[in-house]
């Protein structure tokens, strides 16, 4: 299914960008204990965070829905630990979880998949359902790790660097570096060839000046005859190409 066309002027199109970035600095940006340079939001007003701290990389890039929100969260026993950490460069698609009693560390230029859920604790305990954390053991996440689609990564895990986690797994325990792993529990089924180099988001975003005069020329070309009057038809009269 093609996808439908942004008919909106350029000019739209940037001011919708500078209101959002407005957004995530003037309402998200308090709630971080560290707010990392350059970052990206896609609908900031559907992230939400609860409890602190909660720290955000450079050039950090968050994508959210309407459907599918970002939730950040600290919650421990006392209110006297837990952190997120978020490393630069890193990737937060929408839905995605991230809840930490003790601690969560997401290395640098990681990519979170839709709807992947992070947690360093039970939140029940096992024999007594009482008791409002349960088990805790912090979480590790190394350089460059792709979490797939749905995944989950579960309390005490260590995902080594570059190591991709399928789509739907459950980690249970510790991952390799250069692995992939998928299943529930998740397990390595192959290995990166070292030998290959891995181009990371860092690489990707290491001129983000140049990247975004990239992307400012593909605007052009795209949007070069969006009108006003066409946009307003697109949204009130739609038709079939759109």
């Amino acid at each position: 299914m093609p996808v439908r066309k942004d008919h909106r002027p350029q000019i739209l199109k940037r001011l919708d960008q500078h209101f959002q970035r407005w957004y995530a600095n003037h309402f998200l940006g308090p709630q971080f204990e560290r707010f990392g340079r350059g970052c990206t939001f896609m609908k900031p007003w559907h992230v939400e965070i609860f409890g602190g701290p909660v720290f955000l990389g450079d050039y950090a890039t968050v994508i959210a829905t309407p459907d599918r929100k970002i939730r950040l969260t600290v919650w421990s026993e006392l209110g006297t630990e837990g952190r997120i950490d978020i490393g630069k460069y890193d990737l937060i698609c929408p839905g995605v979880r991230i809840s930490a009693a003790t601690e969560i560390v997401i290395g640098e230029s990681c990519m979170l998949a839709q709807g992947s859920f992070v947690t360093d604790s039970d939140w029940h305990g096992v024999y007594d359902r009482s008791l409002p954390i349960g088990q805790t053991v912090p979480v590790h996440i190394e350089k460059n790790v792709w979490i797939g689609d749905s995944a989950i990564v579960c309390k005490g895990v260590r995902i080594g660097e570059n190591s991709i986690i399928g789509a739907g797994s459950v980690v249970v325990r510790d991952i390799p570096a250069n692995a992939i792993a998928a299943g529930n529990p998740a397990a390595v089924v192959k290995y990166l060839d070292t030998d290959r180099p891995v181009k990371t988001r860092a690489d990707w975003l290491a001129d983000p000046g140049t990247l975004a005069a990239q992307f400012d020329e593909i605007d052009r070309h795209f949007m070069k005859d969006n009108t006003w009057l066409g946009w307003i038809r697109s949204l009130i009269f739609p038709r079939r190409g759109d």
